[in-house]
């Protein structure tokens, strides 16, 4: 698939969905949209984008169940993702699309697997920006207490409402400086734990290596301690995918996207894997602490460092609203290019000023209703919405796999140029990474905490696969 020269409409101007035709709706679906990113933009969001609120908050559990042996587990999921970056890498830098992988699911596997694996993927980013909004909310009314939650979702859902309305750059602007403060907070902190642990810090002494053998030793919880840990480093690594829908609307998608990819090895490395071993290296891993305020925090506090607290509270917080941002970003992108290869309906396609503005609304008010669930309904539809989303994103890394699976071979014949990203050790990274994946499966299964968000994830699933093979047949039998 190759990208038209055609330009961005004018201001004002509306481009309707077109009909379904994989290759060609996807290019004049990203035609129709403004490539208003610039290099630094795409830069920071894909840097930017692996620091989540999920290894601030979220790898407290996985440290206080793993012990010291999170380090391994965040090293081996992330190897992991590593290859899925690749394997999204090598297809996105070939074709770029701001539908990514459901474009290239669609082109190698077929319309159903389109269908399926870009609306999966936009309910669990509208469900996200919902429970990202929430987790600012608490933070805010902590410092400011008698404030009503929903009232600050609301602030925040209709800042990046406007944020995503208008140009893309804008978007780019606000991800530009979210991620800048993410990658400067997360990097004081690594030199901090560092120095610290070579015992030049002031006021501190090195730890040497008694909290990785003490209290139990490097695997304190056994094997099962270690694949709970393991279990929650796979999904703190969300947000990855984001830079190869945004790349489709940047200056140059093809370096950008190769750019990215490259240097994701370093960046997941440094910042997960790196900020674990600092963590555990300088706190116990028992330490409530570590649970109950997050790890970061933990580790900060055990340094001394005043108001460590507060200064953890306004990090996380950034993180929260950066994801929001950034989800309410890709929720509409995936929902506009699924519209123009007829996978939905046609008024949520519209376009407006190089903007699919519809589909910003239509995203950002999924997210608020699922808020609002969480408030009217707390003990049922809202955990089964929760549960319904909670492996999805290990669905779309499977269809990642398959098609790149398909598509490589595609590629090397028809147009090998265009492989300007490769796969590692092709096809036996990718049958290693497919396994991999089947066997986090069966892991989920064997966790009860786990295994409900695998079976409500499968029925969502399986539930869109259907329609997407009824909507395939269907298009089928018109066309003959």
């Amino acid at each position: 698939m190759s990208r038209t020269s055609a330009s961005p409409p004018t201001a004002g101007s509306e481009v309707s969905a077109v009909p379904a035709g994989s290759d060609v709706s996807a290019v004049k679906a990203d035609s129709a949209l403004t490539h208003g990113l610039k290099q630094r933009h795409l830069s920071m969001i894909a840097l930017g984008g692996v620091i989540g609120a999920g290894l601030f908050v979220g790898s407290g559990a996985g440290i206080a169940s793993a012990g010291p042996s999170i380090v391994i587990a965040y090293a081996i999921s992330g190897l992991l993702v590593m290859f899925v970056m690749r394997m999204l890498g090598e297809m996105s830098a070939a074709n770029p699309a701001s539908g990514s992988f459901s474009v290239h699911a669609e082109r190698a596997i077929g319309p159903w697997a389109g269908f399926t694996a870009g609306w999966a993927f936009w309910v669990l980013l509208c469900v996200a920006v919902g429970l990202e909004g929430i987790g600012a909310a608490k933070i805010v009314t902590g410092w400011l207490p008698g404030t009503p939650e929903w009232a600050w979702v609301a602030l925040f859902m209709a800042v990046f409402l406007g944020t995503n309305l208008a140009a893309v750059k804008n978007f780019g602007e606000f991800e530009f400086w979210f991620a800048s403060l993410k990658v400067a907070a997360i990097t004081l902190f690594l030199v901090l734990g560092v120095l610290a642990i070579l015992g030049v810090l002031p006021g501190t002494d090195a730890p040497s290596d008694a909290n990785l053998r003490g209290d139990g030793g490097f695997l304190p919880n056994g094997s099962n301690g270690f694949i709970i840990g393991l279990l929650a480093s796979v999904f703190a690594y969300g947000g990855l995918e984001t830079v190869t829908i945004a790349a489709a609307e940047s200056e140059n998608p093809v370096r950008g996207v190769a750019k990215a990819v490259r240097t994701a090895m370093w960046r997941i490395a440094l910042f997960y894997v790196g900020s674990m071993a600092v963590i555990v290296t300088l706190v116990p891993w028992d330490d409530p602490k570590v649970a109950t305020a997050g790890p970061f925090y933990a580790a900060l506090d055990h340094l001394g460092i005043s108001g460590a607290a507060e200064i953890m509270n306004v990090v996380i917080l950034i993180a929260l609203l950066s994801a929001m941002n950034a989800n309410i970003y890709g929720a509409s992108r995936m929902a506009c290019s699924l519209v123009a290869r007829g996978q939905g309906p046609k008024r949520l396609g519209l376009v407006s000023s190089g903007v699919p503005r519809t589909a910003v609304l239509v995203s950002s008010v999924f997210g608020f209703l699922c808020v609002l669930l969480s408030y009217w309904r707390p003990d049922d539809v809202f955990p089964w919405l929760l549960n319904m989303i909670g492996a999805v994103i290990l669905v779309v890394w499977i269809f990642i796999a398959v098609s790149q699976l398909l598509l490589r071979r595609r590629l090397e014949r028809e147009a090998p140029e265009k492989l300007v990203v490769r796969m590692w050790l092709f096809p036996v990274g990718t049958l290693l990474a497919l396994a991999a994946m089947a066997g986090i499966f069966l892991l989920m299964l064997r966790e009860p905490d786990t295994r409900d968000q695998l079976l409500a994830t499968g029925a969502l699933t399986v539930v869109l696969a259907v329609i997407g093979v009824v909507r395939q047949r269907r298009a089928a039998t018109v066309k003959n």
